[in-house]
């Protein structure tokens, strides 16, 4: 598959700029809990988000808690666990609650992770994830029992970059991208997405609705995206020719 083109550079008074973190802005690591605070990286969102006069977004699957340590508060408005979590510019936070159905299979994802050695279970309150990259032999297995618990208990099963996620309905990426534009801050710039996971893709789509694009980071696939690049690396490079 051909590589997709690199995006044009930013016209800070025109875009509204809205990010993913892992595979993105950081590099995937093993365990979640290995990606951390980057200087480099943060002085940079920080220098990024005062040329686009604060019209910078982080859309995630990390907690709230995790954003924030990563990025060491450079980022305010902010989309956590795929969008079930919603940070306004003015701080405000909005979170859909989890539910009984959400219990249940909690309980047996921790015992499914507890009996498979390099398989992480990780529970951002109205999400549960099973993530396999220390063992990606145990991934057909997950996705049993992902699928299971997603059809008895009602339940979204996501798909990532080695992880399967359970959440409960609610917003996902691509409409926070758009309630973020309705609010008078965002409202009438172009939004660009960079991501790098199928989970990026409903928030590529709406931007592309909105008139703006998706940049996909990492290799071409099948996405709803205009224009790539290869790394993080890259992404960071990108941004700071803004």
């Amino acid at each position: 598959m051909q590589p997709l083109p690199a995006p044009p550079r930013l016209d800070p008074e025109r875009t509204a700029l809205f990010l993913d973190i892992d595979g993105t802005l950081a590099e995937l690591q093993p365990r979640p809990s290995d990606v951390g605070p980057d200087v480099r990286r943060t002085e940079l969102l920080r220098r990024v988000g005062q040329r686009l006069d604060g019209r910078l977004a982080v859309l995630s699957g990390r907690s709230l808690a995790e954003v924030d340590h990563i990025l060491d508060f450079a980022v305010r408005p902010v989309a956590a666990v795929h969008g079930l979590v919603r940070r306004e510019s003015d701080g405000v936070v909005a979170a859909v609650e989890g539910g009984a159905s959400l219990d249940a299979a909690r309980r047996e994802l921790r015992a499914f992770a507890a009996d498979r050695p390099g398989v992480l279970f990780e529970d951002k309150g109205v999400s549960l994830g099973l993530h396999y990259r220390l063992a990606p032999e145990a991934g057909p297995d997950c996705e049993i029992l992902a699928r299971r618990l997603a059809a008895r208990h009602q339940l979204q099963l996501q798909p990532g970059s080695m992880v399967l996620e359970l959440r409960i309905a609610g917003p996902d990426k691509g409409e926070a991208l758009r309630r973020f534009l309705q609010t008078p801050q965002f409202q009438g710039r172009q939004p660009i997405m960079v991501g790098d996971d199928l989970t990026d893709e409903s928030a590529f789509a709406a931007a592309a609705a909105a008139g703006g694009y998706g940049v996909l980071v990492g290799a071409a696939r099948p996405t709803h995206a205009a224009f790539g690049l290869p790394s993080v690396g890259d992404v960071l490079d990108w941004l700071a020719q803004t």
